[in-house]
């Protein structure tokens, strides 16, 4: 059974398109992906008509405001349905990164069974609050964060699910750099066992980074949960396809995650079965070096 839980992040690279994003749910089911990911949100609850792009966005789509790059990115809630029956038809599961809490109730309500958070909502006490009370397993992106930030977030998570009386909160803790790509400098893998170790919960790994070693590298460091952008074209317009891998590199990430899996093994120092043939003809031994009677004894 596979230990790293595998996030093919689909974003907005659909670009609106509901076929696009289906064909994303069939590349991310033949890649081996555990999950795919899609982003559920309306333009008008979450940015102001004065909100600007990113600098990367900005390069990437041409427009200076985050409403115009929005309006065209939005799926419809009819689209929803069809991408969650085609992830019933694939056999992988539907995930979705609500924006707002309608976006949190609907994705619930047609399946969704746990829920990311985006690094941009760790410090929105109130939505976490909100997404902490449905009782779902939560996976926490923590970009842009101080740890005492995803402290501070990770106590808002626990004391509502003790109002709630619920059980223990199943919390995941994604490692992030938010940038886009994200610099090999910038990627700071060992903070990611800094929050485990701190924090107590399992972590997890969200790369920006171009190509798939940063991901690789998490996965052997300890990562219960990998997220990697991916996109059916990375020369299409829009804000993410520059960053993300193609059908191909999501292909070989799931490859060489799995194969990362299968080294790590077991934290017992013992010779593996393949290993004994070899140690019987390869260590030290005793020979005599003339011929000697049954029952001989030897002195020194």
């Amino acid at each position: 059974m596979s230990n790293v839980t595998i996030i093919a992040e689909a974003g907005v690279n659909h670009n609106g398109d509901v076929d696009r994003a289906l064909e994303m749910v069939d590349v991310a089911a033949d890649a081996g992906a555990d999950a795919v990911k899609f982003q559920t949100f309306s333009t008008d609850l979450l940015v102001s008509a004065s909100a600007p792009t990113a600098a990367y966005q900005q390069s990437a789509v041409g427009v200076a405001r985050q409403e115009q790059m929005l309006r065209g990115l939005e799926l419809t809630r009819a689209a929803h349905h069809r991408i969650v029956e085609r992830c019933v038809l694939r056999g992988i599961e539907f995930m979705s990164t609500p924006f707002d809490w309608g976006a949190a109730e609907f994705l619930v309500s047609i399946g969704m069974s746990r829920v990311k958070v985006p690094s941009g909502e760790l410090t929105n006490d109130g939505f976490l609050r909100r997404l902490a009370g449905l009782g779902l397993p939560l996976i926490v992106s923590t970009g842009m964060a101080t740890l005492e930030e995803v402290r501070h977030a990770m106590g808002i998570i626990e004391q509502q699910s003790r109002r709630e009386q619920t059980s223990e909160p199943s919390v995941v803790l994604l490692h992030c750099t938010s940038n886009y790509p994200a610099a090999p400098a910038d990627v700071n893998l060992r903070a990611m066992r800094t929050m485990a170790d701190s924090l107590g919960v399992p972590v997890g790994y969200s790369d920006h980074t171009l190509g798939i070693n940063a991901a690789v590298a998490a996965a052997a460091l300890g990562a219960v949960v990998i997220e990697k952008h991916f996109t059916l074209d990375r020369s299409l317009p829009g804000p993410d396809h520059a960053a993300s891998l193609e059908p191909d590199g999501l292909r070989a990430l799931v490859a060489a995650i799995r194969e990362v899996e299968s080294m790590l093994g077991s934290p017992d120092k013992r010779p593996s079965a393949s290993e004994l043939p070899i140690r019987d003809v390869a260590r030290r031994s005793v020979a005599a070096a003339r011929s000697l009677c049954s029952g001989q004894q030897l002195t020194g």
